[in-house]
């Protein structure tokens, strides 16, 4: 029963991360983190009143709850997009940075000497809720990604308030050229779906390789440790 409690985020993470790019294509990535902040903030809530309702059930639906909350892709996805090009590739090594960092964190106050003991475990259980809650304040002042104001809404002039108000007063002219080669290419491609990226020849080996080290991340004791 614990295992599966233990396991029953990554489940959730499957379904949110697989329902998000049509609800990003939909919505915006803006809007779906700001979703997700509230999902996150329920299943905190849900979380942290288990012990008062002596219910397990509600950790289980809780931490159900916050795996779909997760969906990783788009933190990376919103980072990346509204970052100048120069500083792209640093934002999204943050994203990840960020991600070990609070794993670790969690692992550290999650000893029984701090918030681990019996009367304050869920407390850590429903810390999830402060940053969601802090990001479910700041978010909106941010605009939604210029990428998907341009590619997907086709607002040019939306794009380049969202572009000004990101990176500040100049000349934008390059960075809004390569949006629109981005988007005149992914005209003429093909979005696969999972079954078919399992079955495309061409992918096999590349497949095969990040299959290998995400198994080999899981064997390796990084978790124990």
């Amino acid at each position: 029963l614990w295992s599966f409690i233990v396991s029953i985020t990554g489940i959730g993470g499957l379904l949110g991360s697989s329902g998000s790019r049509y609800l990003t294509v939909k919505f915006g990535k803006r809007k779906c983190l700001l979703c997700n902040n509230l999902l996150m903030i329920t299943a905190a809530l849900i979380m942290g009143c288990s012990r008062i309702a002596r219910s397990f059930e509600m950790i289980l639906i809780g931490r159900f709850v916050y795996g779909i909350s997760l969906c990783v892709p788009l933190h990376h996805q919103y980072v990346g997009e509204i970052s100048p090009r120069k500083l792209r590739g640093f934002a999204n090594s943050t994203a990840s940075f960020f991600w070990s960092l609070g794993k670790a964190i969690g692992q550290i106050v999650g000893q029984r000497e701090l918030l681990g003991s019996q009367s304050l475990w869920p407390i850590l259980m429903a810390s999830c809720a402060v940053p969601a809650l802090l990001q479910l304040v700041t978010l909106p002042f941010f605009p939604e990604t210029p990428p998907y104001l341009l590619m997907q809404k086709g607002d040019q002039e939306g794009c380049k308030k969202a572009i000004r108000q990101l990176w500040g007063e100049g000349c934008h002219q390059a960075e809004i050229e390569d949006i629109m080669k981005e988007k005149a290419t992914m005209k003429n491609t093909k979005i696969l779906s999972v079954l078919e990226l399992i079955k495309e020849p061409s992918l096999r080996w590349q497949l095969y390789m990040l299959t290998t080290v995400t198994a080999t991340v899981q064997l390796c004791g990084i978790s124990a440790v």
